[in-house]
């Protein structure tokens, strides 16, 4: 048997694990429009790690990040990864369409035309806000700014190598 400290330092680590895994709360299953004029749910990206990143033409800094967002998506798309642009309510359509067709955006681009799904995601307000979500659909990190890019990448790859 071990001792005493022993079993108590294990059961202490066991109940940090335990604690940490309940600790990443679910994404919220929010709606939105894309592009094309489909309505698309979050929850169909289940079993995905997936970047949803809330945006605006009119951000500076949504749109100096959209190349490195686009990198992203292009590394990691083929292994289970999944980017969506949620634009803001208060971004035009047409603004939003162009900005995608004119540069190419790889990836689904939502209209959030309601506010609802930033709503749902902790009422967001400021551009960029990212939110990294695992296979499971729980958020593992929520980035206000650019993210840092290494170190996103470095999450992206151990959030798809882990199993849903």
């Amino acid at each position: 048997m071990f001792p005493k400290a022993i079993t108590r330092l294990l059961a202490a680590v066991f109940l940090l694990a335990v604690l940490n895994a309940c600790s990443k709360p679910a994404a919220p299953d929010v709606g939105y429009t894309t592009l094309d004029g489909q309505a698309a749910r979050l929850s169909a990206l289940r079993g995905k790690v997936v970047l949803v990143n809330f945006w605006a033409t009119t951000c500076t800094t949504c749109v100096a990040e959209m190349p490195a967002l686009v990198d992203t998506y292009r590394r990691f798309s083929g292994q289970g990864f999944e980017t969506v642009a949620i634009a803001m309510n208060y971004d035009p359509a047409d603004y939003v369409r162009n900005y995608a067709s004119k540069n190419g955006l790889p990836f689904t681009v939502g209209l959030d035309t309601s506010g609802d799904a930033a709503k749902g995601f902790e009422e967001v307000r400021l551009t960029p806000t990212t939110f990294l979500i695992d296979r499971k659909g729980r958020i593992v990190q929520k980035f206000l700014g650019a993210p840092d890019f290494p170190k996103l990448h470095a999450d992206i790859e151990k959030l798809l190598a882990e199993s849903a």
